[in-house]
């Protein structure tokens, strides 16, 4: 069995042969938008959130989020980075201006899966940012609606990845928020030999793997938009996708399953 490695965003994972790629910011010189995908009417999904951190004296968008408290976002474990302020942008379209909707808040404090120990192939991949103050709730903030605890979703059900992630493996740059259609795949089917194999467990979700359409760098935390009683509710939070492409066929892009850790949510919410 081989070890693994953890090399910025690439994860070489014990006893397989494909390896995992983080959905975290893409390389500053590089595009992050959603593979296969379309802008989106502004403010469509008014509890995206665009996750920031300092660098050089500039906010650079690193990862998606989701606003599901008026202080609270749910991201991915793999987001987090110790000694890092990271500012909370919700309202926004376009990441490279401002355009008079959005709300900046500094993040207060992070708080991390105590299960998580850098492994996709493990999961816990999931983390929730309080942020120092509450959004103001309106037309374009709102929070997301979350599934029932232990929900599973239909296989083929409608859903959607959002973000600002790469629109190709190592592709072009584009400000607006992305949309693009990825169905669910049910675990029998992802975890088979010929999709994700082990790599994929039940507190995962797997969407699209028609080798055209998936998220790709830079959404990372961001949500999994799917259709279900008569509403969208957010079912999953971006984690990764194949190293050999955002877009592989049968490697449909992994999330975690939020029904998953419905009392971990709400007791961090309760107890912070």
């Amino acid at each position: 069995m081989l070890p693994y490695v953890v090399l910025a965003a690439l994860l070489i994972l014990p006893g397989h042969a494909d390896e995992v790629q983080y959905l975290e910011k893409a390389p500053r010189n590089t595009t992050q938008r959603v593979v296969g995908g379309v802008t989106v009417t502004p403010y469509s999904w008014p509890w995206q959130v665009s996750l920031r951190i300092f660098s050089s004296s500039c906010l650079y968008h690193t990862c998606g989020g989701t606003l599901i408290h008026s202080r609270w976002v749910l991201t991915a474990a793999h987001c987090i980075q110790s000694g890092t302020s990271m500012v909370a942008f919700l309202g926004e379209h376009n990441i490279n201006g401002i355009e008079g909707k959005e709300q900046l808040i500094p993040v207060e404090k992070a708080v991390v899966h105590p299960s998580w120990s850098n492994n996709a192939a493990i999961g816990y991949d999931i983390a929730m940012v309080k942020l120092i103050q509450g959004a103001v709730l309106n037309s374009y903030v709102a929070l997301a609606t979350l599934p029932s605890s232990g929900y599973i979703l239909p296989s083929n059900s409608l859903c959607y990845i959002t973000g600002w992630g790469l629109t190709s493996t190592n592709g072009q740059l584009a400000a607006n928020l992305q949309q693009a259609s990825l169905p669910s795949v049910d675990y029998t089917t992802c975890s088979s030999s010929s999709w994700w194999g082990s790599t994929v467990k039940s507190s995962m979700i797997c969407a699209g793997g028609d080798g055209i359409r998936s998220g790709c760098n830079g959404d990372s935390g961001g949500p999994l938009n799917c259709f279900v009683s008569g509403r969208y509710q957010v079912h999953g939070v971006s984690s990764f996708v194949s190293s050999l492409g955002c877009n592989v066929y049968r490697k449909p892009t992994v999330f975690t399953r939020v029904s998953a850790y419905t009392s971990w949510i709400n007791s961090v919410i309760a107890s912070y």
